[in-house]
């Protein structure tokens, strides 16, 4: 059997470490994160599985981190590029620190345009190739004044860029054999946010995130919301109001309630 080449970012943990134990079992394995202690244990342990592990430690808040990864993404032998890798740095945005804005916007906006700009040349070449990057439900919540959500600003900033970027990115590969995918999860039982979603009832389990947008990917689908039941018809509704802003908007003259006379 043939065993492409997977490259996992964020696998120390969570769910890029779930990505790595499906896929260990026919895919070799580059492992991208910070932690290479993490790294060299889960490879130990992918390895019995009869994977080729490689371990690349890279923080991909830095832009060194970054061009470590997307040099290895040009060697042009990676057939599954799944971004993975984030933080939250939930906050309000009048709190956060100047200088953790770039290194997060970097992390969870730029890495996953960088990492895909460097895999995409090797996949169009072999015909064939997969993309996966993991935004959040918290990508759609710009106007949702749910006290539960955290202060999130910067987070949907990040996660609304990397959402609009892979559906865009989907229609651009749409007559290629590229397939493209952004998971959106909504509460994960991980590490993140200092494991909060560990005593949260409904988290989902990272094993369940990764095998969903696994089974979403067969089934042909450019969004997996893991938990959302009807989820082609909410996406028919949400292009539809896409488009009718974008249409009804692109227009010559100002809407009416632009030149009413004042009461």
């Amino acid at each position: 059997m043939t065993r492409t080449i997977a490259l996992i970012t964020g696998a120390s943990s969570g769910i890029g470490a779930a990505y790595a134990r499906l896929m260990a079992d026919d895919h070799d394995l580059v492992l991208v994160a910070r932690r290479a202690d993490r790294l060299a244990d889960l490879a130990e342990e992918l390895r019995a599985h009869g994977a080729a592990v490689e371990v690349l430690p890279a923080d991909l808040m830095t832009h060194n981190g970054i061009t470590a990864v997307t040099d290895r993404l040009a060697a042009g032998d990676v057939r599954v590029l799944i971004s993975n890798a984030g933080a939250g740095g939930y906050a309000p945005l009048a709190e956060v620190k100047a200088d953790d804005i770039e290194p997060l916007l970097t992390l969870n906006a730029v890495a996953p345009v960088r990492l895909v700009h460097a895999a995409l040349p090797g996949m169009l070449a072999a015909g064939e190739g997969a993309i996966v990057t993991v935004a959040s439900l918290l990508a759609f919540s710009a106007g949702v004044a749910d006290p539960r959500a955290p202060r999130r600003t910067l987070y949907v900033a990040a996660k609304a860029a990397t959402l609009g970027f892979t559906r865009t990115l989907a229609n651009e590969l749409a007559d290629t054999p590229i397939r493209v995918q952004v998971v959106c999860p909504g509460v994960v039982a991980t590490e993140w946010n200092s494991g909060a979603g560990h005593s949260i009832p409904w988290a989902m389990t990272p094993k369940d995130v990764a095998s969903a947008s696994l089974a979403g990917l067969r089934l042909g689908e450019t969004v997996c919301a893991p938990g959302l039941e009807g989820q082609d018809s909410a996406l028919d509704a949400l292009l539809a109001a896409e488009t009718a802003f974008v249409a009804g908007g692109n227009q010559s003259t100002l809407a009416a309630r632009y030149t009413e006379p004042r009461a």
